[in-house]
């Protein structure tokens, strides 16, 4: 014989109660838990809480695991993934993200951070190239002054301005040092940096290294392409807000984080000005 506890039956036979488990409105069993519940709805809570379980709840199905749940949710629902909340239509998700999220409503893109997201909105998709190399013979356009400023420390100007003459173009003319390190920036006459540079000897059998940080390269062209980006530059730039100070081995890095409004340093009129001067007279630099 077999009972029921919870319906005061009694069966004739296991077979019979498991049958009456399974068809019965007062049975709800999870066969994986082997957990018998009193209604639908609890057994559905428990399919949503349970680590054991992969289940859509919209759907009333079950996947093998998280990642295929996660698959199904982007591909066939209004899914916030980040919350993991589905929505009844697009309209709510697009609601969601604007209210709770980094959210660009116009690409209807998520990021991670507010940095991020003022990145993206800098960019390209969102601004005009309305930047100009101040440069004669140089028609490039950029959505930033970072961006410009980074042209000419690349070496990539017409002008043939690179770091070496940006810097020691901030040099004298930033002498209230406003956002330079006297004590970092070169004060020789030179507009030369110091520079790097690796030969066969860096190979240490499975990769060139670099002997100052260590990194591996593959080919030597690559290592020496490393020495001479910033990397290994002083940082003798700095933001001027006090509460903040970070440090920068290139002027197009500072001035990054300044359109970052990372630390809102950009709202003062002072670093403003500073920034348009020093901007505003590149186009006079020499070689």
């Amino acid at each position: 014989m077999a009972y029921c506890n919870r319906c005061d039956r009694v069966f004739r036979h296991q077979d019979a109660l498991d049958q009456h488990e399974q068809n019965s409105n007062l049975h709800h069993i999870c066969n994986l838990c082997g957990i018998d519940f009193s209604t639908r709805l609890g057994l559905v809570q428990h399919f949503v809480q349970s680590k054991r379980h992969f289940y859509c709840q919209r759907c009333d199905d079950h996947f093998v695991d998280d990642e295929a749940l996660l698959e199904h949710c982007r591909n066939s629902h209004s899914f916030c993934e980040p919350c993991r909340k589905i929505f009844k239509n697009d309209l709510g998700l697009h609601e969601h993200n604007r209210q709770s999220h980094h959210y660009c409503v116009e690409c209807k893109r998520v990021f991670l951070s507010a940095s991020n997201l003022n990145s993206h909105l800098n960019s390209s998709i969102h601004r005009p190239k309305d930047v100009r190399c101040p440069f004669q013979g140089c028609v490039l356009t950029f959505v930033s002054r970072s961006a410009m400023i980074l042209h000419l420390e690349s070496g990539g100007c017409r002008s043939g301005v690179n770091r070496g003459v940006v810097n020691r173009y901030v040099r004298e003319y930033d002498r209230t040092n406003i956002i330079t390190n006297p004590a970092r920036l070169l004060t020789a006459g030179s507009s030369n940096e110091v520079t790097y540079y690796a030969t066969s000897a860096a190979w240490n059998g499975s990769s060139y290294e670099c002997y100052l940080c260590h990194s591996g390269f593959r080919t030597l062209t690559a290592l020496n392409q490393h020495l001479a980006s910033p990397r290994h530059q002083a940082k003798a730039y700095f933001c001027p807000l006090s509460t903040c100070r970070t440090e920068f081995s290139t002027l197009s890095a500072l001035c990054q984080h300044i359109e970052s409004e990372r630390c809102g340093v950009g709202r003062f009129h002072q670093v403003q000005n500073a920034m348009d001067n020093i901007v505003g007279r590149m186009g006079r630099l020499t070689m």
